[in-house]
């Protein structure tokens, strides 16, 4: 049995996450995490596949929160009302995690790969929210479009709280959005445009004699 590293992930992920911005991402290595956490490059694939995963650990922590709050959200609850409160209920993960979060997300928007693994991620949580809508009864497309629209105010309120000069809690900016997509969804349709005017037919050229 391999001796027990106390803190093992998070060592790893901190030793991860400041080498990235040492020397950057694509030059930084497995053996390199490992030597700077003071452990071993097998106690490093004991909880990550490749140093990608590193900026990625959690997901699983996130998925279970949705699931467990919309399956406990009040009988009769409306889709979106649902799927917002289980957005809520993520906001405490990344309690006092703001200047971490927002190296990471440099490091996303430098890197397509790591965009694409967001992406991802976020696919399979609004897909989990999906599943957990259907199991509470609520038809298609309903659930699929209520957990898709959830997910994407998820992700600009996310990024207007790494932006925010006032430093407002996540929460606040997640009930803004929600606010803004009722807001969206509720106005009347735009009118269609009017046709453009036919231009006016050119008077015949008269033929001299």
């Amino acid at each position: 049995m391999g001796r027990w590293e106390p803190n093992a992930r998070d060592r790893l992920a901190q030793a991860a996450m400041t080498l990235f911005q040492e020397h950057g991402y694509d030059r930084t290595t497995v053996e390199e995490i490992a030597a700077r956490a003071g452990l071993t490059e097998r106690t490093f694939f004991r909880y990550f596949t490749d140093k990608k995963e590193v900026l990625f650990g959690g997901s699983e922590a996130l998925h279970e929160r949705i699931v467990t709050t919309i399956a406990e959200a009040p009988e009769g609850a409306a889709p979106l009302d649902t799927v917002a409160a289980a957005l809520d209920a993520l906001a405490p993960f990344f309690k006092d995690r703001r200047d971490h979060a927002r190296a990471r997300q440099a490091l996303l928007l430098a890197h397509a790969e790591l965009r694409e693994r967001e992406l991802i991620k976020l696919a399979s949580l609004a897909s989990a929210a999906a599943d957990a809508l259907r199991a509470r009864g609520v038809p298609e497309p309903t659930a699929s479009l209520s957990a898709e629209a959830g997910m994407a105010v998820f992700k600009v309120a996310f990024e207007r709280w790494l932006e925010d000069p006032k430093a407002r809690d996540l929460s606040r900016h997640l009930q803004l959005g929600l606010d803004e997509l009722r807001a969206v969804t509720a106005s009347p349709r735009a009118a269609a445009p009017a046709e453009p005017p036919r231009k006016a037919p050119r008077p015949a050229r008269v033929r001299k004699a």
